[in-house]
């Protein structure tokens, strides 16, 4: 193949990079409990999507409304994800237009404890940044 003058490909001309070291760190094991049970929950929105479908079945409109700054397009591929991963069930519903409600499985159920400790946790770091932040203003105040 013709190249323009003073053109080399790549392979004849390697990159001066610097070597790739090898990691000191030991490999994970190939099935971690821990690493599987987070990877459901991988996925921008996934905790609450699964939330929001705790109390009952929902369809795509009523999440849509329960979660008003995710798009119709994350929301879309969140719930196949996770009905691919067997955490969310779709049933069709006989309606005109034609429409489809969500519900947790089982073991979609058996994520809420993770999720609803997850969530007091996260609120008492949100209360300690409160109270903290409250605190530091007077300060910065009276440093004025």
């Amino acid at each position: 193949m013709w190249y323009p003058h003073g053109y080399r490909m790549h392979e004849e001309n390697p990159p001066m990079g610097l070597p790739l070291r090898k990691s000191k760190v030991a490999a994970p094991p190939p099935a971690c409990p821990l690493t599987e049970s987070l990877a459901l929950l991988r996925g921008a929105w996934a905790p609450n999507v699964i939330w929001y479908l705790s109390a009952e079945p929902r369809r795509f409109g009523e999440l849509r409304h329960d979660i008003p700054r995710i798009s119709a397009r994350v929301l879309s591929a969140r719930l196949r994800e996770l009905e691919s991963r067997g955490l969310v069930t779709r049933r069709v519903l006989d309606s005109s237009p034609p429409s489809a409600e969500y519900a947790l499985t089982p073991l979609g159920r058996e994520l809420l404890p993770a999720i609803e400790a997850l969530a007091k946790v996260g609120r008492k770091l949100i209360d300690q940044w409160e109270l903290g932040s409250s605190r530091a203003r007077p300060r910065s105040r009276r440093a004025a």
